[in-house]
């Protein structure tokens, strides 16, 4: 199908988007958003200096409204916002924004609290001193220029910049596929580095870093990170660590507070106030009395006082890891380097200053050495003129008019164009033998400048040694102290646990289906222990007084070792029945239980867990093998390795190494083994472990309990029967591993015992259920101890109760033990 009109294109959408889009993209990458690598600015700085500097709204006048030198620039240079434009302004003039601010302002220029500042039409602004350095000899042709929008100006493409500015003052600004975030710096040592670097091209970044250490915020604070910052100069790119400077001072009362004169660049004061107010008043850091902004016109002062005896140092921590007390920041030196965006280093940005000031200098010396020479040769002609003044006199009063005049001073007395013009225009007071004396003097004076003019033309030593006195004069009238100090190395936060938490004694508890709680000791005392809330169907396994800065480890009989703070277990009543660990935990079987809970304070390099299954495998490992693990909240980690679905953990310990435990097995089918513990290698947390017992088939074991070798220890043994019995351990002659051991109950040819429980008899009392629902108890004294080949007492009627079901131990007598 043709096109009937000649001016419509038939283009993809495609191919305009990107052609429209790639346009856009250089524009804002160009003219707004990315500074230049010769002076460090942006196009509406640049504008905003020039225009201002046009008008005369400079540092050695008054100052003049805002609105105005708003409505100049918008009307001539930058047609845009002006709102876009006032805040430009506005920034430049933030002395915690800028490290030299280029603006100077009156009224109410925002600050580092966020406040915007007051509108253009209430606040008066001016050119700073050091923004001369950055203009000076703009109007000697130094620098190109181009039409401004409309083709009624000129503006300039650069500024001449006696020093680096951005370096100086940095820079940030976000693009179409670039972004840029450049430091600011000390002047004199930025100085101080450019001139190293003339003086040596072939510098490298350690020496050039021996004048420049690093950047020199406005805000003062602690940079971190020498190596990080090495790095930063040479790709462009970096990461360094910003801390506030911070001091602890003591209070009446033992008291402490917690002074911070400096924080980082561009933190919001007031947002940092509140976030460390909210941290209070949440109790996230149990501590800290009242956190007040004393920042006045002398400075910036936020205090945080402490409670008494309060972990000062702790406390500073946590606000250095959760508040912006300290922050990141990112180098991004990105900047526009021969009209294309780059990232560039700290020797690359020198390197591009230098070779703009030199042909700033070269220009200057152009223009200047142009200008001399053409007075020089009105001057020269002005003292000829003087030499033949009557000569020169009765010339011109024969002539007709001021064109014959000048022509016939040229035919005459071969005086060029220019000189007859300069002679007619001659005033009378002008000829005069003082006036002789100064034009010889101007010529001499011209002489040498025009000498001077040439050596730096001609000879490039020259012109660099011009370089760098104009540069040390720029030192010499800018130069500040160094505000920010910069540390080697960047220290790792490390905040301790007793700083987050409040220390309080709390009766921590945990169910074998897996219910968690702590209950303050308030709520345990107003009810009696035998009230707590559970299921009917679940067993408590574990109660103990514990204090909130004590950790929990719970064994699955799944092989899985599940970690908890004990603050981070709910705060709930003692009547209450907990919450389940499942509702935060995933990866846990439908029939896995709790097994045993361990407390401890501080994880222990002398204790090791043991671990028995029921499959016939025995192991040790290291109790610091458990330390808590980064998912700890939402997975468990293995502790033993279980291969076969029905295998499970019957028992574990946790004991110290040094002594020395025997190990007493026992089986289904009524085998019992006794061997020392250390027989057991250590093996890792996700290891299977090795044989604890040779097992028959359809055996298993039904415990593991650890006994000290020479103590008199009485277990108890229970069959499915009901029959109980309990022996001393000294019955079990010592074997070693992985044997079939000796029997512990007799074997009766019909109707055998199996053994459905043993544990130790003065442990607790255990609870007895039966098929038909009837319970027992069974204490300590309540059976005589029997030998090894006994098969002990009858608790009842056997055929009337049925098998026994289950086996536990006693509610109270746990609580009454812990």
């Amino acid at each position: 199908m043709t096109n009937p009109r000649d001016d419509i294109q038939d283009i993809a959408l495609k191919e305009v988007m990107g052609d429209r889009f790639g346009r856009y993209s250089k524009y804002i990458i160009q003219e707004r958003a990315l500074p230049d690598i010769r002076d460090g600015l942006k196009p509406v700085q640049r504008r905003i200096l020039f225009s201002m500097d046009q008008d005369g709204n400079t540092f050695d006048k008054g100052f003049r409204k805002s609105a105005k030198s708003v409505g100049n620039i918008m009307g001539n240079y930058h047609p845009h916002g002006d709102s876009s434009i006032y805040e430009a302004m506005v920034r430049m003039s933030q002395d915690w924004k800028l490290r030299d601010v280029l603006i100077e302002m009156h009224g109410n220029n925002g600050s580092m609290d966020g406040d915007p500042p007051a509108a253009m039409r209430y606040t008066e602004a001016r050119l700073s001193k050091l923004s001369s350095q950055l203009l000076e000899d703009i109007d000697k042709e130094t620098v190109d220029f181009v039409w401004n929008f409309d083709d009624t100006a000129k503006e300039p493409t650069v500024l001449p910049a006696k020093y680096p500015n951005l370096l100086v003052n940095g820079s940030t600004g976000i693009s179409a596929g670039y972004a840029t975030e450049i430091p600011s710096h000390n002047l004199g040592e930025i100085i101080d580095g450019t001139i190293h670097l003339i003086d040596h091209p072939e510098a490298t970044l350690d020496q050039l870093m021996k004048y420049i250490p690093g950047p020199d915020f406005p805000t003062g604070a602690i940079l971190q990170g020498k190596k990080e910052l090495k790095q930063a100069y040479e790709t462009g790119k970096g990461r360094v660590v910003l801390r506030s400077v911070t001091k602890i001072e003591p209070l009446k009362g033992g008291k402490q507070q917690i002074v911070i004169n400096e924080i980082p660049y561009e933190v919001n004061k007031a947002s940092l106030v509140k976030k460390m107010d909210e941290i209070r008043l949440n109790k996230k850091v149990d501590g800290i009395a009242e956190v007040r902004d004393e920042s006045d016109r002398t400075g910036l002062q936020i205090v945080v006082e402490l409670k008494k005896d309060t972990n000062a140092e702790g406390i500073l921590n946590y606000l250095f890891k959760n508040t912006d007390l300290q922050v990141n920041y990112n180098f991004n030196m990105v900047a526009i380097d021969n009209q294309r965006p780059h990232q560039v280093g700290l020797k690359r940005i020198l390197e591009a200053y230098i070779a703009h000031r030199r042909d700033v200098i070269r220009r200057r010396s152009e223009f200047d050495l142009s200008k001399a020479q053409k007075r020089q040769h009105i001057v020269s002609g002005l003292i000829k003129a003087l030499s033949i003044l009557d000569e020169v006199i009765a010339t011109i009063r024969g002539s007709k008019d001021k064109r014959d005049a000048k022509a016939n001073l040229v035919k005459e007395y071969q005086f060029t164009e220019e000189q007859a013009e300069a002679i007619v225009s001659l005033q009378l007071y002008r000829l005069t033998n003082t006036d002789i004396t100064a034009l010889e003097a101007e010529a001499e004076e011209l002489s040498l400048l025009i000498s001077l003019l040439q050596a730096i033309l001609s000879d490039e030593t020259t012109l660099l040694s011009v370089l760098k006195k104009e540069l040390k004069e720029v030192k010499k009238n800018f130069a500040t102290p160094r505000l920010t100090v910069i540390q080697s190395e960047i220290e790792e936060i490390v905040v301790n646990t007793e700083v987050l938490i409040a220390q309080e004694e709390v009766m921590a508890t945990v169910t074998k289906e897996g219910y968690v709680k702590r209950s303050s000791m308030r709520s345990f005392g107003a009810s009696s222990p035998e009230e707590i809330g559970m299921k009917e169907t679940d067993e408590l396994i574990f109660a103990k007084q514990l204090s909130t800065l004590d950790h929990l480890l719970m064994v699955t009989n799944k092989g899985n070792m599940i970690y908890r703070p004990v603050h981070e277990l709910p705060d709930l009543r003692w009547k209450d029945v907990g919450e389940h660990l499942s509702t935060q935990l995933s990866g846990l079987a439908v029939d896995e239980h709790i097994l045993a809970v361990f407390d401890y304070q501080k994880l222990s390099e002398s204790k090791n867990f043991i671990f028995i299954s029921r499959g016939g495998l025995i192991k040790q490992s290291k109790m610091t093998d458990f330390a808590p693990w980064r998912t700890y909240k939402g997975r468990p980690t293995l502790c033993m390795n279980l291969k076969a679905d029905d295998e499970e953990i019957v028992n574990c310990y946790l004991v110290e190494e040094a002594i020395e435990y025997d190990v007493l097995l026992a089986t289904h089918l009524g085998f019992g083994l006794r061997y020392p513990i250390n027989e057991v290698p250590v093996v890792g947390a996700r290891a299977a472990g090795v044989k604890s017992i040779n097992l028959k088939e359809a055996d298993y074991v039904v415990n593991g309990v650890l006994i000290e070798p020479d103590v008199k220890t009485a277990i108890t043994l229970i069959t499915q029967r009901g029959a109980v019995k309990r022996m001393v351990t000294q019955e079990m002659p010592v074997l070693s591993r992985a044997k079939r051991g000796l029997m512990m109950i007799r074997e009766l040819k019909s109707h055998p015992h199996r053994l459905v429980f043993m544990g130790l008899s003065h442990s607790a009392q255990f609870e007895v259920t039966t098929q038909n629902n009837t319970r027992y108890l069974v204490g300590e004294m309540d059976f005589p101890l029997s030998d090894r080949t006994s098969n002990g007492s009858f608790l009842g009627d056997e055929k009337k109760d049925g098998e026994v079901f289950e086996v536990k131990t006693e509610l109270s007598v746990i609580l009454k033990q812990d």
